[in-house]
């Protein structure tokens, strides 16, 4: 099958034929449909994933086409389209039974402890517990899009902050996950505030439905927030990963206000010094979060397949499988709007 292999940190991959995947017993193949590109991909291309091991094949957001089930998979069938969560979880610890399968101690990461989907097929594991049936009329590149951006957005806003109709969000970064937000909170109600550095992707947020945006470049971001909401937000959003704008998302904060930190920290952004004197003065609660459960797509899907909330601006390039690299290159650097997804897997 075809593939874009990551042989090199850094370095353009390759595509290559590989072998096919061999089907798990728990587990299916899938043909791909879609495959989101996305900044934890870069992490993994530069090198700061401590569980990739070259050679290896990247991509976490994927939807497709069931082509091969094993022998102890009881609710899938061929030809089945579905979705999985980045992080596959086993159904069966104390964690899974407690519905927290995103903190399963034995998880599997295709794109990063396993082999991903910048690849015609993909082998997945422990179908049953995470395996999601698409709707009839969603587009695999809607459905690639939503990878772990959206889910992890979703999750964040509403089974970690409780986001409520009528408050206040800042978002910190305006990428896939930022926008995410913005379109997520906008459906339950809520008011939002957008935070970049690039003018071009904070109109981008502006026509997306954004009450204010603030050019960190050149406002005193955490001080506009306090003016704009008449005291600070009530929910922060940090979607970027690094120290910088966690510190300023936590600053943007009203009394008893509540941050989630979405953006992944790493390489050198994985220890950051933080004002902890916010946190202790103004009583704020500080929320860690990393994908979405399995059992809680339904829910998203049919809110999406109901019309209630329109995801289809995130998508900015349909790109094929040999663009890959140009993509992943691209956020060494402030990326344009919008989110790129591979759709075209023969090139």
């Amino acid at each position: 099958m075809r593939a874009a292999v990551l042989t090199g940190y850094r370095a353009p991959l390759d595509l290559a034929d590989v072998a096919e995947p061999d089907c798990p017993a728990d587990g299916v193949v899938l043909s791909v449909l879609a495959c989101g590109i996305c900044r934890s991909d870069w992490h993994s291309w530069t090198g700061a994933d401590p569980d990739v091991r070259l050679p290896h094949i990247p991509g976490h957001e994927y939807c497709g086409v069931v082509e091969e089930t094993g022998p102890r998979v009881t609710r899938w069938t061929r030809g089945d389209r579905v979705i999985a969560p980045f992080i596959l979880a086993c159904g069966q610890c104390p964690a899974c039974a407690s519905g927290n399968q995103t903190t399963c101690p034995t998880q599997v990461i295709p794109g990063f402890t396993h082999p991903g989907a910048f690849a015609e097929r993909i082998a997945v594991p422990r179908a049953d517990h995470n395996l999601t049936r698409l709707p009839e009329t969603m587009e695999p590149a809607l459905a690639a899009a939503l990878g772990c951006r959206v889910t992890t957005a979703w999750h964040g806003l509403t089974g970690r902050a409780a986001l409520q109709p009528g408050e206040w969000l800042a978002v910190f970064g305006t990428g896939g996950i930022g926008l995410s937000a913005l379109l997520l909170a906008k459906a339950i109600g809520a008011r939002v505030i957008m935070v970049d550095v690039v003018a071009e992707k904070l109109a981008h947020a502006a026509a997306q439905g954004a009450e204010a945006t603030v050019n960190a470049a050149t406002e005193d971001a955490p001080a506009a927030i306090r003016e704009i909401t008449g005291g600070g937000a009530d929910v922060a959003v940090e979607a970027l990963g690094i120290a910088e704008t966690t510190i300023s998302a936590m600053k943007s904060l009203r009394k008893l206000g509540r941050m989630v930190q979405i953006g992944m920290p790493a390489g050198t952004h994985s220890q950051m010094t933080l004002p902890m004197d916010v946190l202790y003065s103004g009583q704020l609660a500080l929320f860690g979060t990393r994908g979405m459960p399995a059992w809680r797509y339904p829910s998203l899907l049919s809110l999406i397949d109901a019309g209630r909330v329109d995801l289809t601006p995130l998508i900015a390039r349909r790109v094929a499988l040999s663009a890959a690299s140009a993509e992943l290159a691209a956020f060494d650097h402030p990326a344009p709007p919008g989110v790129a997804v591979i759709t075209d897997f023969t090139r």
